[in-house]
């Protein structure tokens, strides 16, 4: 006689589930080791997001801005992993990864640099020179 696991609660949710695994490989492991979590913000002048990437060499990372969308793509190195090792957790994560952006206003994707510095990479996106505020003087007509 087999086990038959029971959920009285969240059965309708089975086949969702499923689903969501099929559509996000990123967010569940599948296709991508993982995916990197991003801060962004902005200045007067720039877009600017950090992503933690400790353990990989920048070199394996390819970042592109098209249609202010920023994508971030690489690798981590894979260390070989010793099958006689009794885990009892498995949380550091190797692989492929990810990360596609949309950027919250027009920028100019050219001018963007990266610097990575103690295992934050930060991307400083300049914003495009039509989404900047603009100051306008008052003139006055004395007579």
């Amino acid at each position: 006689m087999s086990l038959i696991k029971w959920t009285p609660f969240f059965s309708e949710f089975d086949d969702m589930e499923e689903t969501m695994n099929s559509m996000l490989p990123t967010v569940r492991g599948k296709q991508f080791g993982f995916t990197p979590a991003i801060d962004m913000y902005e200045d007067k002048d720039n877009i600017i997001v950090e992503t933690q990437l400790g353990g990989i060499n920048p070199e394996n990372v390819d970042i592109s801005i098209e249609n202010n969308v920023l994508c971030l793509k690489g690798e981590s190195e894979k260390k070989s992993e010793v099958d006689d090792k009794n885990y009892y957790r498995k949380e550091i994560r190797r692989g492929s990864f990810y990360r596609s952006i949309s950027l919250p206003t027009k920028v100019d994707g050219e001018s963007a640099k990266a610097i990575n510095e103690d295992g934050i990479l930060r991307i400083t996106i300049p914003k495009a020179p039509e989404v900047k505020p603009k100051t306008i003087k008052i003139e006055t007509n004395k007579k």
